[in-house]
């Protein structure tokens, strides 16, 4: 069925979701979308924005050509307002006068480091094997980072790079999982454990990590709904 969304303001990326079929799809600039659905299914919508809204399919919106939806704003009520400093528009000036206060960071006591997103501890364990000081040897000039070297004949480059990604691993599969549950066994009566498991399963695939890292939502749906098949063949074969 194919429909279309209006709103107040952008309609684009909002999820349509078939709760009962474990549909899945987003809309498109102009707030449209075409999503499989039978009589009597329940289609949730959802926008950051806007209020969520579910829709049971009858007949009527099955035989209509484009069924239309209207999203309402969601509007956050503040218990409290508190009136501070008035702003004039001039940056400068407002920020001198303001009460906010920078972090301070390395630079403003005389140590330079790194001041961008903090890393993991396995993650800093990497850093730190795959630096360190080099060696120089002037006759030949030549410079050999000693400590890296060491480190991955060692081994243990290898293997905190091994731990760095089961972290990343671990990160998408509880995304995953947070974000798709409900679409793919809300309408099943399935233990929390057996959940778990079919992630766990999911996570192991070599490609899982690539789409988790593409950051797109009908890619990753598309991935676990086949990956959902796989699983269901290898219980039933080992049942048999």
């Amino acid at each position: 069925m194919s429909g279309i969304i209006s709103a107040s303001g952008d309609v684009e990326g909002i999820h349509v979701i078939n709760k009962t079929a474990s549909k899945f799809t987003k809309t498109e600039v102009s707030g449209s979308f075409s999503i499989p659905a039978s009589l009597h299914d329940t289609l949730k919508i959802t926008g950051i924005k806007y209020q969520s809204k579910e829709v049971v399919v009858t007949s009527k919106i099955l035989n209509s050509e484009q069924f239309k939806v209207r999203l309402e704003d969601q509007i956050t009520e503040l218990d409290e307002v508190i009136v501070g400093k008035v702003l004039t528009g001039d940056l400068m000036s407002d920020i001198q006068n303001s009460e906010a206060k920078r972090d301070i960071n390395f630079y403003d006591v005389g140590i330079p480091g790194y001041t961008g997103k903090p890393l993991t501890q396995n993650e800093r364990k990497l850093s730190e094997a795959d630096s360190g000081q080099y060696v120089y040897f002037a006759v030949i000039a030549l410079s050999i980072n000693v400590h890296k070297i060491l480190n991955k004949i060692s081994g243990r480059t290898k293997k905190l790079k091994y731990h760095v990604k089961l972290e990343q691993q671990d990160a998408c599969m509880n995304k995953a999982k947070s974000e798709f549950s409900e679409i793919l066994f809300g309408g099943v009566d399935l233990e929390e454990g057996l959940i778990a498991e079919y992630f766990y399963y999911v996570s192991e695939d070599p490609q899982f990590l690539e789409i988790c890292n593409l950051n797109n939502a009908k890619s990753m749906y598309d991935f676990l709904v086949l990956k959902l098949e796989s699983y269901n063949d290898n219980i039933e074969s080992d049942e048999n």
